[in-house]
């Protein structure tokens, strides 16, 4: 071969290696960076796999067979103790019912002496040794039958049927303590229609269909609705509130539940969304006092010095920094011992052993060094940690409200008690159907959370507000029974 053409022939090869070199070194670049996307994809994933109630705000019900968190997780006794009752622990025993509420008595006398067998007379003993049985006597419907006869006059024979006299004759079929028993089973203890029409049927003999236990809905709901109203005012009206949101269903459509808890009452509302303007405008419309939350954006129409950031979503926030690699992990534990520290001095005033002011002063360092480590968190720039901390920097002024004013608490758990039998039944029922159906959910857990903080029977409630007649008083829920 000349060496010319040689020299072509192995330029042409040189130059087809380095396409192919080229092409390689792209092929690589492509490669890695989709390794690098999958990686950060399966990170994410991971991370929200392990999401459970002790490092989000996920619900102890969403965590699953075998997802207990490992602070409520059994350990082995240090002491090496048996499970249940100690040697020397007192125990509890049922109370015995006072004499004045027994229905029958049988005496029971011995019939001759232990020591000399002679016959013995029946004595009452002051001080009998008692034994009580209990049972339920057989429920029945009362029923009344209103008769309107219609007699032929003797004169002219002419029938008259007695006029119906709606002062005699009740509006409605069913009584004040059916439907107070129907509302009761339905919008308290969440039983389905169907549920309540044969657990009446079969517990007490009455024969209802779904049809009136919705009508006995309506008919509750409006009874109700002026004693939901106070309980508004007073809910609005005080001095600390709680309030925590979820969503809620009517009709497959996603809506929003939220709930203001206080110490003596707890109000619930169905609102079309949980945006800012719409809490404000519906829900919180009075803004005195302090707002007891958790860093929600929509709720920063609150002055800030008015609030207290719930601490107990800060502690599943740190604990699941705490979970990741690198520098996440070290900042998250300085934040999680800060906020146990917290607690710990937080437990110690409310069992008596800190006084306010010591409260104030043990707190103060520790605030200090927290602060200290969230803008360490903040300018390390850091996906995923930096703008959470950055977040919590913004809300900063109300991380410490529970410090100085008295009733205030460092979480939200009152509200979020309140609102999970709400979100229990929104899972079984997945909602209403109707406006009038989540008006009456609304109105009647407003009822029973409120009459059970006032020490009120509420089904006693709900007949005296079943029974009131037009003209007749509202029952008020914060009057004494």
């Amino acid at each position: 071969m000349e060496p010319a053409a040689e020299n072509d022939l192995l330029r042409a090869q040189a130059l087809k290696d380095r396409e192919t070199i080229a092409l390689q070194a792209n092929t690589i670049a492509s490669l890695t960076i989709k390794v690098e996307v999958l990686e950060a994809l399966v990170k994410k994933l991971v991370e929200q796999q392990s999401r459970n109630s002790t490092n989000s705000n996920l619900p102890p019900s969403s965590d699953g067979p075998g997802g207990s968190s490992p602070k409520t997780s059994k350990k082995p006794d240090k002491k090496g103790r048996k499970r249940g009752g100690q040697p020397g622990h007192k125990g509890s025993h049922r109370l015995l019912v006072p004499a004045e509420q027994v229905h029958e008595f049988i005496d029971m006398f011995p019939a001759r002496c232990d020591d000399c067998h002679e016959s013995l007379p029946k004595t009452p003993d002051p001080d009998p040794t008692r034994h009580q049985h209990i049972e339920l006597a057989p429920l029945l419907p009362h029923v009344t039958e209103f008769r309107r006869h219609e007699v032929c006059c003797p004169n002219c024979g002419h029938s008259t049927r007695a006029h119906y006299d709606d002062d005699i004759i009740p509006r409605y079929a069913f009584g004040p303590r059916v439907a107070a028993v129907v509302a009761l089973l339905t919008g308290v203890y969440h039983l389905s229609r169907r549920s309540t029409v044969r657990l009446l049927q079969e517990l007490l003999g009455l024969r209802i269909s779904t049809g009136s236990v919705s009508n006995i809905e309506r008919r509750m709901s409006v009874a109700v609705e002026p004693a939901v109203d106070e309980a508004w005012a007073e809910a609005q009206s005080a001095a600390v509130k709680h309030t925590d949101g979820t969503t809620w269903l009517q009709a497959g459509v996603m809506l929003a539940l939220w709930t203001i808890a206080t110490a003596g009452v707890t109000v619930f509302k169905i609102l079309s969304d949980g945006q800012g303007d719409t809490l404000k405008s519906q829900l919180l419309t009075s803004t005195k006092g302090v707002l007891v939350s958790d860093r929600a954006s929509a709720l920063k129409f609150w002055a800030m010095h008015q609030r207290q950031i719930c601490w107990a979503h800060l502690l599943r926030k740190f604990v699941s920094f705490t979970q990741r690699d690198g520098p996440t992990r070290t900042l998250g534990r300085e934040l999680l011992d800060c906020a146990r520290v917290i607690f710990a001095y937080w437990y110690d005033f409310k069992e008596g052993r800190l006084t306010r002011e010591q409260l104030a002063a043990r707190i103060a360092p520790v605030r200090a060094d927290f602060e200290r480590t969230l803008r360490r968190a903040i300018d390390a720039n850091i996906k995923g940690l930096s703008g959470s901390c950055s977040d919590m920097w913004d809300h900063r002024e109300a991380l410490w409200t529970f410090v100085e004013v008295d009733g205030v608490e460092p979480t939200n758990n009152h509200a979020e008690r309140e609102l999970r039998a709400f979100v229990l039944w929104r899972k079984r029922s997945f909602g209403a159907q109707s406006d009038r159906g989540h008006r009456f959910a609304e109105r009647l857990m407003t009822i029973a959370h409120t009459a059970r903080k006032q020490g009120r029977d509420v089904l006693a409630f709900l007949v005296a507000c079943a029974s009131r007649a037009d003209d007749e008083p509202v029952p008020s829920l914060f009057a004494k029974a």
